[in-house]
């Protein structure tokens, strides 16, 4: 037999917690139904009233009548249902955890390489106080190399002799 509930099971602030702001009024909704479910419950007694057998042979005429429903109403057993579900639900749960827990370590490396990377921008040289020289030496692939690789102003692609428009180069030939 199922143990009697008294009270509700859900920590309904923890939950309230967790909730989005856009889903407060659904969970309200979703409380107040609990709530009202809770409430029809007990509002029911715990145990079926006793049946008077005694006063049912006095009234019914037939004899053995009575006896043969007594019978078969304490004969009667509602199953309760198994519960089928909690493991397929704790299984699933595991798995949650360990996706986030890879979660949290991927976000970590990721955190501690963007502080690598905060600590690298940081430790530059401000761009105001950099010559040519450091500015080449912090971004060599940004940095304009006069001697082995030089440029015509205003030094960005679209204007060097080598340039083919991408757009051109990938069209079909008439």
């Amino acid at each position: 037999m199922a143990k009697r509930i008294s009270q509700s099971a859900v920590n309904w602030a923890a939950l309230a917690e967790r909730v989005p702001a856009q889903q407060k009024g659904n969970l309200a909704t979703f409380k107040v139904k609990s709530d009202g479910y809770l409430r029809r419950v007990l509002a029911n007694p715990d145990a079926p009233p006793k049946i008077d057998w005694a006063a049912y042979k006095r009234a019914v005429p037939i004899a053995g009548m009575v006896d043969n429903f007594q019978k078969q109403y304490e004969a009667l057993k509602v199953p309760y249902p198994a519960d089928t579900l909690t493991a397929k639900v704790e299984a699933q749960s595991v798995e949650v955890k360990k996706a986030i827990e890879a979660f949290v370590q991927e976000s970590n490396a990721n955190i501690a390489k963007y502080q690598k990377e905060i600590e690298d921008v940081k430790a530059t040289l401000p761009y105001d106080q950099m010559t040519m020289e450091d500015f080449r030496d912090a971004h060599p692939e940004l940095a304009i190399d006069s001697i082995n690789k030089p440029t015509f102003w205003p030094h960005n692609a679209e204007e060097q002799l080598d340039y083919v428009d991408p757009e051109k180069q990938n069209a079909p030939a008439h």
